[in-house]
């Protein structure tokens, strides 16, 4: 799979912390996803110890969202980050992104974010999910494939501020309103929200989610801003 790489100079949000962009598109798969790649939904594959975080204040596990190859260096290991989101009465957590409603972990050596709460061992929540025809929760999974954006498009954003790309990794964001975080957390990919007659749910109110990473790779945070 083709994977952005570390930009040395950026220095934090606002900055392509990694390079080229790449278009998210997702694929609905029959079969459970059991590989350390880059899906949406099912069950995490871990790279280390199962690590499954809760809610701070009621103790609930947070809903797995996805895993994302993390960037590296020639020569690095593999490394995965696996995004964690509360849900409350159709509200999608992580508006601030050091409440613990919001988890992004990274594995293998990646450092627990001292605002996560991590359940006992054998934790385990619900998955990525899309409303069905009564309303219930109905359980989804999608293989990621990434593609480099085209060169226009890259040009558009430059010079109007805007990528007409809904699901990206890498590449200079392009914020609703602000980063959500200070330097030096550098950007790492966008999710758009999807709603409830979408395949699959997460509210952030018509806008979009952003992930970010440390310089070193080893710590994640997650946000997101309405539109």
């Amino acid at each position: 799979m083709l994977l952005p790489r570390p930009v040395s100079e950026a220095e934090g949000p606002y900055d392509a912390g990694y390079l080229p962009r790449l278009e998210m598109t997702f694929h609905a798969v029959e079969e459970p996803i059991t590989e350390p790649v880059a899906k949406l939904g099912g069950d995490p594959v871990w790279l280390d110890e199962p690590c499954w975080p809760v809610h701070p204040g009621t103790r609930e596990p947070l809903d797995f969202i996805g895993q994302f190859p993390v960037p590296t260096e020639p020569g690095e290991e593999r490394r995965m980050a696996y995004l964690f989101l509360s849900y409350n009465d159709y509200e999608t957590g992580g508006m601030d992104p050091e409440d613990g409603e919001a988890v992004m972990l990274v594995q293998p050596g990646g450092r627990i974010p001292a605002f996560a709460i991590i359940g006992p061992a054998g934790t385990k929540g619900r998955s990525l999910w899309r409303f069905g025809p009564d309303e219930e929760q109905v359980p989804v999974q999608f293989r990621i494939d990434m593609t480099a954006v085209p060169e226009k498009v890259e040009r558009e954003l430059e010079e109007h501020g805007t990528v007409d790309v809904r699901d990206y990794v890498g590449g200079k964001p392009s914020y609703p309103d602000w980063a959500g975080v200070e330097a030096p957390w550098r950007f790492f990919f966008r999710l758009g929200g999807m709603e409830s007659d979408g395949p699959y749910f997460l509210n952030f109110a018509y806008g979009a989610g952003f992930a970010y990473l440390s310089p070193d790779r080893l710590e994640g945070r997650f946000s997101w801003e309405a539109a």
